[in-house]
């Protein structure tokens, strides 16, 4: 009877409970299954408590103090998380191990603390394994004070120029947009690269490449030096000249060289360096590489386990922990032993990085993108794959290559031809995706010096020299790293943002300025100099590192910009012209529903027709790019989207009795041998250029090009 009293009394005994709190449903749901029976993890999803979006909340009078409240319709999810912290024996706040992560752990902080009498403490990792996470909880530390004093000083620095900026261009320019420190910044980049395009006068030059054989075998060789001096070809007639000189020419073999290239493998991705890898091998944007890297960070279902496969990708850093330093060379040595260098091989860290965390890596190096790829998706596939191969390459042996080339005389012409290969793997052997300048290889015919060959036959060919490229997102991402703007969390919400507000748009992947972008960029640059410029932007960055490392008090770093800068807004508002309207014009359109003239206007998603007899009549329809060039067809060209992924076309009014599509935007010129409109187009080789939409007609269209008209079928 007493024994089953204590049995009793011991079932009644209150468990123990550890409640642990991160940021994301997906990264709980992997953190609850490691950590099992005793530990309850909840999502707090992002900021539950922030500034207000309605007003500026920022006491200026009082040191700058912020005026936080709960994060509109997420006070039913903090009194969840309070509840549970009452019922709790012990809270870790595990949130990113970064400034932004940090003071979410701090409003949690204090959001629970006066709701249990439970010990709150801060635990952080960098990557999501059950070693990681249990050694995170068996040694909880503190919030870090200056940690999150950087990130307040950041979130009221933005909310002053933000809130002070955008009344500015209601006023002047529209109603509805707004400015922020970084994201004008990098507006200006990219409206000062588009001038630089716009400006380039390109010019003619011209190549000529000839085929030699030695018996049966041919190969081809580039001229690169004439009456030995390097040809400047500034014409075909030049070119001509130059063939006909040499045509009958006795070809000699008259110098063959073989170099060795050492080739070292990369450190392991930043995030900077993951998003431009990503986006010109895989073709993602920095906004789809962040959220995929996310995905696979946060946890992926591997059979009956739930593994989070990278650590963490917010990373300004290529440091890695012993530990994964000697899981990969273990790995190495059981699969490429022959690659393995005899140490570990460490990369230097920049000087402006803040050294948190580790470089991207994946968790277990044994999960080799083939042993996983059944449980990812295709993208998620690639991604990781890259992750993978770039961070065991990282420590395996250099790799070598052998080029060898031969150069032809032509009577006074000289001719080179080159071959490589590579005659040592090293750490290619894990690499599946090399670059075609890796990928290059070939192979020369036996030759010797003084040999006789004979010349088939000329290959003169145009050019035209090259202008500044427009920004993508991996050379805007890599010139805001070069420059100090933004950090690591931010590259990809800058370019997102731009494009969102239709300050830029994307064309053939390139970054483009919008005339609103570009009206916007002219006030503030001209208006305030001082402040929309990279040299500010990266003094910002490295006072917020100051602050962090509790070398600078926050509110005064923010007090001696505030002052002038809301002085110099006053003058702005008084002195500038307004140029309200003047993005709106009078068209010859007439309105088919009431008769009035039709305005051209500038909407959330760019310009459209709306007519002049608003709000009396609210007929809107799509801006004429073209007229349709189907013989027969009275309609015109409009820009269209696709259903479901809301993709971007141009299609023909008549829609469906005409069936006219491209994906390729008209720009406002015609060609002058066919009449059809041109497009632009946009290729490493050549760059930009105008290609006339016939892929019947010659006019700047490559006879390799695919056909730039669809006909039939219906939009996808």
């Amino acid at each position: 009877m007493a024994e089953k009293k204590a049995s009793v009394k011991k079932s009644k005994a209150k468990t123990s409970q550890t409640l642990v709190i991160v940021e994301s449903p997906a990264k709980a749901h992997t953190i609850e299954k490691y950590l099992g029976p005793g530990f309850v993890v909840k999502a707090s999803m992002g900021h539950l408590i922030d500034l207000p979006k309605s007003r500026l909340a920022i006491d200026v009078e009082n040191n700058f103090q912020p005026e936080y409240i709960t994060v509109r319709g997420r006070a039913k999810l903090l009194k969840e998380l309070q509840k549970d912290a009452k019922k709790s024996d012990r809270i870790l706040l595990a949130s990113d191990n970064d400034r932004e992560g940090e003071a979410i752990a701090w409003h949690l902080r204090n959001a629970l603390q006066d709701k249990t009498e439970a010990p709150i403490s801060r635990i952080v990792f960098n990557e999501i394994t059950p070693v990681a996470i249990k050694e995170a909880v068996q040694n909880p530390g503190e919030i870090i004070e200056s940690k999150v004093n950087a990130q307040k000083a950041r979130r009221v620095l933005d909310r002053l120029v933000g809130y002070n900026l955008s009344p500015l261009l209601w006023a002047k320019v529209k109603n509805g947009l707004s400015a922020g420190r970084v994201q004008s910044v990098a507006l200006r980049l990219i409206c000062e690269r588009e001038e630089e395009v716009e400006n380039f006068i390109p010019e003619e030059y011209w190549s000529l490449d000839a085929d030699f054989s030695k018996g049966k075998t041919k190969f081809t060789a580039q001229l690169v030096k004439y009456k030995n001096e390097t040809p400047e070809l500034k014409s075909e007639a030049l070119v001509n000249e130059i063939i006909e000189e040499i045509k009958s020419s006795e070809c000699e073999v008259t110098n063959i060289k073989q170099t060795e290239k050492t080739v070292r493998p990369k450190a392991p991705f930043t995030t900077s360096k993951l998003q431009q890898s990503a986006a010109n091998r895989l073709g993602f944007t920095s906004r789809k590489t962040m959220q995929i890297a996310q995905q696979l960070y946060e946890g992926i279902n591997i059979g009956s386990n739930r593994v989070g496969l990278i650590t963490y990708m917010r990373t300004d850093s290529v440091r890695i922990s012993q530990t994964a330093l000697d899981d990969v060379r273990a790995w190495i040595s059981k699969n490429h032993p022959e690659d393995l260098p005899p140490e570990p091989i460490h990369y230097a860290v920049g000087k402006s990085a803040q050294d948190a965390h580790e470089g991207i890596r994946p968790t277990y190096t044994e999960y080799t993108p083939d042993s996983v790829k059944e449980y990812l998706s295709r993208d998620q596939l690639r991604l990781y794959t890259i992750i993978w191969e770039r961070f065991v390459s990282s420590q395996m042996n250099n790799a070598k290559t052998t080029t060898t080339s031969a150069e032809i005389s032509a009577g006074e012409a000289l001719f080179r031809v080159s071959a490589s290969k590579i005659t040592e793997k090293g750490f290619y052997s894990v690499i599946k995706l090399l670059s075609s300048k890796e990928e290059k290889s070939g192979s020369l015919p036996s030759l010797k010096v003084g040999e006789k060959i004979k010349s088939e036959k000329f290959y003169p060919e145009q050019h035209f020299t090259q202008g500044p490229a427009r920004y993508t997102d991996a050379s805007i991402v890599r010139t805001l790293e070069e420059k100090g703007i933004g950090r690591p969390s931010t590259y990809a919400p800058i370019i997102s943002v731009l494009l969102d507000r239709y300050y830029v748009t994307r064309s053939n992947k390139q970054l483009v300025p919008t005339q609103l972008g570009r009206m916007i960029c002219k006030i503030l640059v001209e208006s305030f100099p001082a402040v929309i410029n990279e040299h500010f932007t990266a003094e910002v960055e490295n006072n917020l590192d100051k602050v962090e490392q509790d070398e600078l008090v926050w509110n005064g770093m923010i007090g001696d910009f505030f002052t002038p800068f809301k002085k110099r807004v006053e003058e702005v508002m008084e002195s500038v012209q307004s140029v309200k309207g003047s993005l709106d014009e009078p068209t010859d359109k007439v309105c088919e529903k009431c008769g009035k003239q039709m305005v051209k206007k500038l909407g959330r998603f760019g310009y459209f027709l709306a007519c002049s007899g608003f709000p009396e009549c609210h007929n809107t329809k799509s801006i004429p790019l073209a007229k349709c060039p189907m013989p027969g067809c009275n309609g015109e060209i409009v820009a269209r989207k696709t259903k479901g992924r809301g993709k971007e076309f141009y299609g023909c009014t008549n829609y469906p009795t005409c069936n006219f599509i491209s994906h390729f935007k008209p720009i406002d010129s015609y060609c002058p041998k066919c009449g059809w409109f041109l497009v632009e187009k946009f290729d490493k080789k050549n760059g930009s250029y105008k290609s006339c939409i016939n892929p019947d007609c010659d006019y700047l269209h490559s006879a390799e090009e695919e056909p730039l008209v669809v006909s039939g079928g219906d939009e996808d």
